[in-house]
């Protein structure tokens, strides 16, 4: 009881000091309008009233520019721009640089601010001289709400004044929208989206982690990312060979942050538990990819994954997605569409027999003679 009532006295005094602070909001809209209303309604519900909210419609057909109109229309806390189509990162730098706020964050139009959210990171600020602050995410559909294992470890519990030295596993987060910066660091840093790319927060957000002085770390959840069960997200499109190759591209301008400004144990965290956390779902799209995705594929392991790295096989993550990458690494497509198959096959758990001694899994690779010896025993 003692443990709540404080946190409960944080809260309000983060409120309390966070209450006269102008926040921007900055958020992107293309083609939602079925999901743009309730994204806005959950940030003009805000319990922090000092806000200013800028729409960018980035070209939108359907009605989404309508619908930010009449919200502008009741709430003089909103702006609309409307301009021609041009990418996420562009809209997204559009609504900076229109921002007047002290401070800065950004919410994609198809989700929604948890309440209380940006009084709490605003009030951190306000309280710490961080340069930013994190909180937590949850994913939820219509049907549930949760958070990553990853997500949780990160925000098991709160953290302030830290850097990425101090927490390394922090330049996983690499979402816009679950971040208040303060807008002096954001400028003077240089940061903005680069332009005409997927996974456009990875760079960008990068560069805010390892540049930031300081950052505050709450284990609030303050954001919640929708699954689209249209699958027309831009993270639901894995097997597109652009999707790949603007997240190669990504990654590579992400690494030579972390390789130019990192210690060496930052960097071993990156390469082994950061940058291959999302290589698993492009190893699934093989099967029945072209050949030039498969060469992409093969090239951005050998270039992130080597000798002078880590190695795929002994990254940080689940023994059948090292299995994947270590199969792609020696260009065995057949084989790794075998793994999958049998992967597949085997929903509810995975044969095993004894073999020296020890339990192994019995998969359509296991007896291979160069089959590195972390990967024969899960």
């Amino acid at each position: 009881m003692a443990n709540l009532l404080r946190r409960l006295t944080r809260r309000a005094a983060a409120e309390d000091a966070a209450s006269s602070a102008l926040l921007t909001v900055v958020v992107p809209a293309y083609e939602v309008e079925a999901y743009l209303a309730e994204c806005l309604e959950s940030i003009l519900a805000q319990s922090h009233r000092a806000l200013e909210v800028i729409v960018v419609d980035d070209g939108s057909t359907d009605g989404t520019g309508a619908i930010a109109d009449r919200i502008a229309a009741r709430d003089h806390r909103v702006r609309v721009v409307h301009q021609a189509n041009a990418g996420l990162g562009a809209a997204r730098n559009a609504g900076t640089l229109l921002a007047t706020g002290d401070y800065l964050t950004f919410a994609d139009s198809d989700d929604l601010v948890c309440p209380g959210a940006y009084a709490l990171l605003v009030g951190t600020l306000e309280r710490t001289g961080s340069d930013l602050a994190v909180g937590a995410v949850e994913r939820f559909d219509g049907q549930r709400s949760f958070m990553t294992p990853l997500m949780r470890e990160n925000h098991e519990r709160s953290s302030y004044a830290a850097t990425v030295e101090d927490q390394p596993l922090m330049l996983a987060d690499v979402f816009a929208w679950n971040k208040v910066f303060r807008r002096s660091f954001w400028d003077a840093a240089g940061l903005s989206f680069p332009v005409d790319v997927r996974y456009e927060d990875q760079p960008a957000l990068t560069r805010a982690l390892v540049g930031a002085t300081a950052f505050d770390v709450l284990a609030d959840p303050v954001y919640r990312w929708r699954i689209r069960s249209d699958g027309t997200s831009i993270s639901q499109q894995r097997g597109d060979l652009r999707d790949l190759s603007d997240r190669i591209l990504t990654k590579r301008w992400s690494t030579a942050t972390v390789l130019e400004r990192a210690s060496e144990p930052t960097r071993t965290v990156w390469f082994a538990r950061v940058l291959p956390i999302d290589m698993w779902e492009y190893f699934r799209a093989v099967p029945g990819c072209s050949e030039e995705y498969w060469s992409l594929l093969r090239e951005g392991v050998e270039e992130f994954w080597g000798p002078e790295t880590v190695p795929f096989e002994r990254t940080v993550l689940p023994w059948r997605q090292r299995m994947m990458g270590w199969l792609v690494a020696r260009g065995l497509r057949a084989e790794l569409e075998d793994f999958l198959a049998f992967l597949d096959r085997h929903p509810d758990g995975l044969p095993r027999r004894v073999v020296g001694g020890h339990e192994v899994v019995d998969h359509p690779v296991s007896d291979r003679p160069d089959l590195p010896e972390e990967l024969r025993r899960p």
